[in-house]
Formats: C-alpha cells, sequence, structure tokens
C-alpha cells in the first residue's frame, strides 16, 4: 500500500486534501498529519512515507525548506531501508511558483484541491513509483528516473524558491574558511572540485588544496549555490564544471571521474538516474 503524509498549517486544508485523496486514490494510505514543517521532516523521517504533501508557505519552516532537509534525509543506500519519498507542493495560487511547477520539475495542488487536478497529479505519481517498481534497493542498477528531490533542476528550484519565500536569508557561499595542514585557509567555493563529508568533517578538494570542515553536506546544500554543483551521493557534491566522465565498476555502480584527479566519486542509488544515458 502507498503512504503518505500531509503538512499544512490550516486543519481545514488537510482535512480537505484528505478527502480528495481518497475519492481520486482510495488505496491510499493517510499515515501522518503535520502542522508545521518542522513536524514534517520529523514525521517523514519517523514514518518514510511514500509521497509527503507540504504547504509551500507554513510557519517556522517553509515547505520548500522542508522539501530540501527532507531530500537529505537517509534511504536505503545508508541501511535504512527506505527509497525516497516523492515531493507534492501544495500552493494558493503563486504566479512564480505555479510557472516554475508548470515546468513539470515538481507536482503540485492548488488549494483548495481539485478533484480533476489532484488525478493528473496522482497519475503522474503512480507512474513514476511504477517505473521505479521494477528495481529493488539490492539490484546493482537503479531505476532510470531518480526521485524529484534528487536532481539537479528539483535542487535548483527550491532553492530559487527558498530564496523568493526568504529574502532576508544570507547570500550564498563564496568562500570556505577551512583548515590547511595547521593553517586556516580561504579557497573560492567556484575552485572547489568537490565536498565529500565523514561522520565528523567534510573534505573540501581542490585541484592543488585538500582540506577539512567542520559542516555536513546538509549544511553546505543549503548555503552554496546549485547551479554550481550536482549532489551524487548524500554525502557528496560534485562541481559540475570538473565532471569529467561517468563509468562503472564491476558491481555496476555509478562512479564520478574529476578532472586532474584520479579518484573517483562513487554515484548512490537515489541519485544514478542523473546519468541514466551513460
Amino acid at each position: 500500500m502507498t503512504r503518505a503524509l500531509i503538512a499544512d498549517d490550516e486543519r481545514l486544508m488537510r482535512e480537505q486534501l484528505r478527502a480528495r485523496l481518497k475519492e481520486v486514490w482510495p488505496e491510499l494510505e493517510i499515515v501522518a498529519e503535520a502542522k508545521n514543517g518542522h513536524d514534517a521532516v520529523a514525521l517523514t523521517e519517523q514514518h518514510h512515507p511514500d509521497i509527503v504533501f507540504l504547504d509551500i508557505r507554513m510557519p517556522g519552516l517553509t515547505g520548500v525548506d522542508a522539501a530540501r532537509q527532507i531530500a537529505q534525509l537517509p534511504t536505503f543506500e545508508d541501511a535504512q531501508g527506505w527509497p525516497g519519498c516523492e515531493i507534492v507542493f501544495i500552493t494558493a495560487y503563486d504566479q512564480y511558483a505555479v510557472q516554475a511547477f508548470e515546468q513539470g520539475v515538481v507536482d503540485y495542488v492548488l488549494k483548495p484541491a481539485e478533484r480533476e487536478r489532484l488525478q493528473v497529479t496522482v497519475q503522474r505519481i503512480r507512474q513514476r513509483m511504477a517505473e521505479r517498481a521494477h528495481h529493488t534497493p539490492d539490484e546493482t542498477e537503479s531505476a532510470d528516473t531518480p526521485l524529484a528531490t534528487h536532481t539537479p533542476e528539483m535542487q535548483q528550484l527550491l532553492q530559487r524558491l527558498s530564496s523568493q519565500l526568504n529574502p532576508q536569508a544570507p547570500a550564498k557561499l563564496q568562500w570556505i574558511q577551512a583548515t590547511v595542514r595547521q593553517a586556516i585557509q580561504m579557497i573560492p567555493v567556484e575552485d572547489v572540485l568537490f565536498f565529500i563529508s565523514d561522520e565528523k568533517y567534510t573534505r573540501v578538494q581542490t585541484a592543488t588544496v585538500e582540506a577539512l570542515i567542520r559542516k555536513p553536506i546538509k549544511e553546505l546544500v543549503e548555503e552554496i549555490d546549485m547551479n554550481l554543483f550536482w549532489q551524487i551521493h548524500r554525502s557528496t557534491l560534485v562541481n559540475i564544471k570538473a565532471i569529467a566522465g561517468v563509468s562503472r565498476d564491476e558491481r555496476g555502480r555509478q562512479l564520478v571521474s574529476v578532472r586532474g584527479l584520479t579518484e573517483k566519486l562513487e554515484v548512490s542509488r537515489s541519485y544514478a538516474g542523473l546519468f541514466k544515458a551513460m
């Protein structure tokens, strides 16, 4: 059974969407409801739904920023047994947001939810889920279609929408202050070939310098310009201009070659669709 979570700070809107979903997708199970963005992230991590319906404008943490955090939650590649979820935004009419959503990067539902429009959204979600159902977590190759939250287009869209909803947010990072041997060095973000994290530190790699910072990837995703980087793993960001090619190892895993380096970066299952033509 497909499982979903609804997040909206208006109780009547949650009830109305639940009723409409029951009409167009009777077998869909609503496992939880959230009143704000923080609860939406926590309940997603707790219940591991297949779909999360997120109101764009919620107090505390917007639906857009909640989606960005949900995209960073552990999935089956981290032995959690969860392949991730589809995101559907709930919004009152907002010209900028609707124009962005109409480009097909992400599904949306206008308030109040109308049966006909919701049916279109449900049909698209079910089609994508059916495509991925042919692949299981223990297979060497992933489905051709990555989760919407794991595409560069989605990450860039969420970053733009977040800036629109949070006009007072700090500007994107231009410099990284990192430890190189015993010294602190300022590294231009555009010079970074990739960021890769372990449990405590993130390695910052340029063509000439390897440095360490105490900042996880999920924070870097919030702070750097995602038009410059692709996330290829929950622990890895790679500069788009630094990608030399993609190959597969004997286990079928995708490996990204980085210009000027012999080291290769593993692409996780959740992000393997980024390179589906290779």
